[in-house]
């Protein structure tokens, strides 16, 4: 009987630890082929240092070749440009690649179009991808010399925003670091309803340990809006207020990538592909997607729209899942690995400079039983070697570790 053939589709978070997850399952007794548009992997969470230096590139990526070839992986540096789902097989910009089964985990891309003004090239960074926290370095040592006001948030929409939070208070850190802390007037804008909402619908006592930091750091915040546009050292908000800035960061929403767009069996508008709690597709039992590619559904509705975190813990769930379930199906058994999104247990460590909150819940979306947050500078040690630790794991491909 033939070898059967898993083709995974990216190679961050999700796509590394689902390729080597499944071939660990089957203990090598599998043909796995990982189709990347990156050769790098991306410690994403680290980017929030890197426009202030304290990161190059270099500390926060690694190539993914080798370790692929260490696992008897083939990796292929090339993006995928159509789906055949019926026919099996995948093109990409190299070749075309036929699968048994097929693993989405092809993340996302910036929706800059909801604001104008938002992207290359426009009138606030952002810090979403490698190059875009590159550009907003480049734009914070030229506030350094021309100091002014700031204005970090995120957008409607957006689900990101832990990473909104984390840079807002890294830059007051390096504000009173640089001595510019008493000039510069710090505002933090969001879509969410109440502070700490991170997009998971808030935590106990998250609203007021939220405030208690914003009071303390001297920062303004204007939640529960939506922004019109971004101009030249403005921002425009959706009621036609106004904040003026020197410098600005924007998360905005994200939205799947367009070969899965296309993919109109299986994706909603959005590019998201929506899945069971078997992280198969609706329509195609040996079709997977994990990760910010995987559509999940949101328990409220909000004045201004407000994302879902799909962050990297949850996305390694989500991949594990789905390993444990291609290898049952290779070995003819029935899918029974089942864990929602919204079932996963929260965990996250939000970084403050040389402050943080660690964020702990049984459930990642309510209702919930238990949640906690636990502030203090053990969080930023924590998220220090998590990070460490996390690029010495996925380099030598121990996904089987915690």
């Amino acid at each position: 009987m033939s070898r059967k053939k898993v083709l995974v589709l990216g190679g961050n978070f999700g796509g590394l630890t689902a390729a080597l997850a499944v071939n660990h399952e089957l203990h090598g007794d599998v043909d796995v082929r990982v189709v990347s548009a990156s050769d790098r992997f991306l410690f994403n969470p680290s980017l929030i240092w890197l426009p202030f230096g304290k990161r190059r590139p270099a500390d926060i990526t690694f190539p993914l070749a080798p370790t692929f070839d260490a696992h008897g992986i083939d990796f292929v540096h090339a993006e995928a440009t159509a789906l055949d789902l019926d026919g099996g097989k995948v093109t990409t910009t190299g070749a075309v690649y036929d699968y048994d089964y097929l693993v989405i985990a092809t993340g996302y891309r910036n929706n800059f179009g909801v604001v104008p003004g938002l992207g290359p090239g426009g009138n606030a960074y952002t810090i979403t991808t490698l190059e875009d926290a590159i550009k907003a370095g480049e734009g914070w040592r030229r506030f350094l010399e021309n100091p002014g006001d700031i204005v970090v948030g995120a957008s409607q929409g957006a689900g990101c925003f832990g990473a909104a939070y984390e840079y807002l208070f890294n830059v007051s850190y390096r504000l009173r670091k640089a001595g510019l802390k008493r000039q510069v007037k710090l505002t933090y804008v969001s879509a969410e309803p109440f502070l700490g909402h991170f997009g998971i619908g808030g935590l106990p006592h998250g609203e007021t340990l939220l405030s208690m930091f914003l009071k303390k750091e001297h920062i303004t915040a204007v939640l529960n809006t939506g922004m019109d546009r971004v101009e030249d050292g403005r921002l425009v908000l959706a009621d036609g207020s106004n904040i003026d800035f020197s410098y600005a960061m924007i998360v905005p929403p994200f939205i799947g990538q367009e070969v899965i767009r296309s993919a109109r069996e299986i994706a909603d508008d959005k590019g998201y592909v929506k899945v069971r709690d078997t992280y198969q597709t609706e329509g195609y039992g040996n079709v997977y997607a994990v990760g910010i590619a995987a559509a999940v559904d949101v328990p409220w509705q909000t004045a201004t729209p407000v994302g879902i975190p799909k962050t990297g813990f949850p996305t390694e769930r989500m991949a594990h899942v789905a390993a444990r379930n291609i290898a049952a199906q290779i070995r003819g058994e029935a899918p029974a690995s089942h864990e929602a999104f919204g079932d996963m247990p929260a965990v996250c460590v939000m970084d403050a400079g040389n402050n943080g909150v660690i964020i702990l819940a049984d459930k990642m979306l309510p209702p919930r039983k238990h949640g906690v947050l636990i502030p203090g500078p053990q969080a930023h040690a924590m998220k220090l070697a998590f990070e460490k630790y996390f690029l010495w794991k996925a380099r030598h491909g121990y996904v089987s570790l915690p």
